[in-house]
């Protein structure tokens, strides 16, 4: 392995492990935001019960989340400092407004959240909860709008003197074509994942006997995350049919690659259920297909043109070059490696489908007061959420692997990104020290979140009033946890 390698594992484990924290943490706020706000209406205990208990699940989440968050950044200037170098007067831009506003945004409310319990009106608590949701859509909105330039460059010119990308416009950058179509669905498989979290965790206490007082309160639960869940798949299919469109109009060879698709086809595209090919991907054996349904997708139309990898290499080498010094030039001839992309493609969008539909079964399952008790029920609650997990991990994986073999798509190849000043050792030291690291991380976050469930649901105490609760000038903060 050389440098690009491993540089290329270290930011692909860093990023994966990050972003299993990210839909959590969007989807959690919301929730625990919408969970209080009920109780404030209603009054019903169990609702505040529950926007403590989940409460207290998205403050562990949030905080291992930003740990590794951290990392994400410096990386750019451990093992990518040329492509810093290139893209930083365009990327350092939203990444800049995402910290200095939307972090802290999400970090100050939060702190008046936690300790805000005795001291703040009850709309204006659980209003603050709903200014952290709003942080993190902010902070989604800038990161994936740094990361649609990636994917579609615009609004730049190219400064040859200094070999750097310069912005120009920063309102193109902020609405990317992809970013309009990319932002909803993140966002919207961030709601079915916390949802499916919620049906989980709420599932699994509901069928201990440990818990068995408070089956009534995790029911409640249990049917709230399934319906959000199942509301948020349907808008995450629906915003995945967009993001395909624009995909195949910005990054045809990322839909071919996503296909397998070798050869043009001038109509009626067929969909690829499942293809065996050659063990290196360039060559198709024997193939599952839908007739028509990759042109609908692709295109709109069952009878689409999409553009085939052979056709698209030929392009990409007429455009680009295949000169080895060329600053373009890809030994791989610009074509990803076609067995991630058509894999990763396919279990995004089947995690997907049956996190969706295992959220219908569950709305079945207890509707009308049903209270089922079987174990398959409980596996059933507890799986979905895992599905829902590598679901995302999938579609992140997909979107960067099908980029490849450029770090931005038409102007820079990952190799020519990475750090020339980093050796393989230094590089190979980094990688597993992280990993070690995360994996850490991993053992500690699970513990904690294990240890927080098994203890159950707090016991009903209503937050004083603040308007008769007069603690003295000296007394600390409380700390809700």
């Amino acid at each position: 392995m050389d440098v690009v390698d491993i540089a290329r594992w270290q930011f692909g484990i860093t990023t994966v492990y990050h972003f299993l924290f990210v839909p959590l943490t969007v989807g959690l706020t919301a929730l625990v935001a919408l969970l209080e706000t009920r109780w404030l209406r209603t009054r019903d205990p169990a609702y505040l019960r529950l926007t403590k208990f989940f409460g207290k699940l998205l403050l562990i989440n949030f905080a291992i989340g930003v740990v590794t968050g951290i990392v994400q950044e410096f990386q750019f200037g451990m093992n990518w400092s040329d492509y810093s170098r290139f893209v930083g007067d365009v990327f350092g831009a939203p990444l800049a407004v995402e910290g200095l506003l939307a972090f802290f945004l999400e970090s100050t409310f939060l702190g008046l959240w936690i300790f805000g319990w005795d001291k703040l009106p009850g709309p204006l608590h659980a209003g603050c909860m709903w200014i952290v949701h709003i942080g993190t859509l902010f902070s989604s909105w800038f990161i994936l709008a740094a990361n649609s330039w990636m994917q579609h460059p615009v609004g730049y010119r190219y400064d040859p003197d200094s070999g750097r990308a310069e912005l120009t416009d920063f309102a193109a950058v902020m609405f990317n074509k992809v970013q309009l179509v990319t932002f909803p669905h993140v966002i919207l498989a961030a709601y079915m994942t916390a949802a499916l979290f919620m049906v989980g965790v709420s599932g699994w206490l509901y069928a201990a006997r440990k818990h068995a007082e408070d089956r009534e309160v995790h029911r409640k639960a249990i049917r709230l995350g399934a319906a959000v869940a199942l509301v948020a798949g349907l808008g995450v299919a629906v915003s995945g049919d967009f993001q395909g469109k624009v995909m195949t109009e910005v990054q045809p060879m990322k839909m071919a690659a996503a296909e397998a698709l070798y050869e043009t086809e001038e109509s009626c595209a067929p969909f690829s259920v499942l293809t065996i090919g050659s063990l290196d991907g360039s060559e198709e054996k024997r193939a599952i297909t839908i007739p028509c349904l990759l042109s609908f997708l692709a295109t709109g139309s069952f009878d689409g043109r999409v553009e085939g990898i052979n056709d698209l290499r030929a392009q990409y080498e007429q455009e680009y070059g295949t000169d080895p010094g060329a600053v373009y030039y890809s030994p791989d001839g610009y074509v990803p490696y076609i067995p991630v992309t058509y894999w990763s493609f396919r279990l995004m969008i089947g995690l997907g489908m049956g996190a969706a539909l295992g959220s219908a079964l569950v709305l079945w399952l207890t509707r009308r007061g049903r209270s089922p008790s079987s174990r398959w029920f409980r596996l059933l609650c507890i799986g979905l959420p895992l599905g829902a997990l590598a679901g995302n991990t999938f579609g992140w994986i997909f979107t960067e692997m099908g980029r490849q073999p450029w770090v931005v798509f038409g102007l820079m190849t990952t190799e020519h990104g990475v750090s020339p000043g980093v050796s393989v050792t230094e590089a190979m030291v980094s990688v597993v020290t992280l990993t070690l690291l995360y994996g850490v991380l991993a053992v500690i976050e699970v513990g904690l979140i294990l240890r927080a469930v098994r203890a159950g649901l707090p016991p009903y105490v209503e937050p004083p009033d603040p308007e008769t609760h007069e603690p003295s000038d000296d007394a600390p903060l409380a700390f809700a946890y």
